[in-house]
């Protein structure tokens, strides 16, 4: 009896679980695909249309302005967090004084939720309440910082505001990094002779090549489902300067009651998470199949 009770409390105790995410994640995922083959508008009509609705996402020019913003996002985004995260994490792994302080602080904005975060740098680049009112108020009369609200420049306040958030969480993937090196190695690269610059380059970076693909499949997902903190920062503006594929399969579907088109613009979502998620999930299973 406590042998089949053994067996089957596990199954009982997780059955829920897998149920419930079986059913609202992938069965879901399995209807907007199904959706975006159909003609559905406010709500779901199973009149299979092929791939029409695809053709009129990559026809739309609200859509064309998504993916631009996307990659001018995702790009800055990767670069600029990862360089200042690895920075931190170097200048932090130095032994300084009031370490645990100064990586609170760090780590403090991934603490905020993308919400606030909006809110927040939306007070700190209107023209009329932050940076441009303040230096104007400091004397500086011809100061101007209205990026906020220049259709060509608003995707870059978007870009100020997320890598402000996610840098100290990239900081501390790459300071466990640093923290994870065998010192015998660096010891002996300074015993050689090695100046710090080629310690860094040559022995002590290679060795963080896990933590930089875990921070880019990290940031990539993040920039590819960035919806918040668009909403709050610019709500999409100036117009739809700033739109993102996320706010734009949610306007679609939701405002202009195009759901068909609105599901064809998620299972592309999908498939662009997918392909940065994909291969990093199987070089890990191989990775461990090799070291067992």
């Amino acid at each position: 009896m406590q042998r089949l009770l053994a067996r089957i409390m596990p199954v009982a105790v997780l059955s829920p679980t897998i149920i419930l995410t079986t059913i609202f994640i992938y069965g879901f995922i399995v209807f907007s695909v199904i959706l975006s083959f159909t003609g559905s508008r406010m709500f779901p009509r199973f009149n299979f249309v092929g791939f029409d609705q695809y053709t009129r996402l990559f026809a739309n020019p609200r859509w064309e302005v998504a993916v631009e913003n996307m990659l001018i996002f995702g790009i800055l985004y990767i670069l600029l967090s990862t360089l200042i995260g690895l920075t931190l994490a170097i200048l932090l792994d130095q032994k300084i004084r009031n370490e645990g302080v100064l990586r609170t602080i760090y780590l403090y904005p991934m603490a905020i939720s993308f919400i606030v975060t909006g809110v927040i740098w939306q007070w700190i680049l209107n023209p009329g309440l932050g940076i441009q009112t303040f230096m104007r108020n400091l004397g500086f009369e011809n100061f101007t910082f209205d990026w906020l609200v220049q259709n060509d420049l608003a995707i870059y306040c978007v870009v100020i505001a997320g890598v402000w958030q996610v840098s100290g969480y990239i900081m501390a993937l790459f300071l466990a990094g640093l923290r994870g090196i065998n010192t015998d190695i660096v010891n002996a690269a300074k015993i050689d002779g090695a100046k710090t610059w080629q310690t860094y380059r040559y022995v002590i970076l290679p060795e963080l090549r896990p933590m930089f693909l875990t921070a880019f499949v990290v940031q990539a997902h993040l920039a590819i489902k960035s919806y918040d903190l668009v909403v709050a920062l610019t709500k999409g503006g100036p117009g739809f300067a700033t739109e993102l594929p996320s706010t734009f399969m949610y306007s679609t579907t939701f405002t202009r009651n195009e759901m068909g088109l609105g599901a064809a613009s998620a299972v592309i979502m999908l498939c662009t998470i997918a392909a940065v998620v994909v291969p990093y999930l199987y070089s890990e299973i191989r990775n461990e199949r090799r070291s067992a």
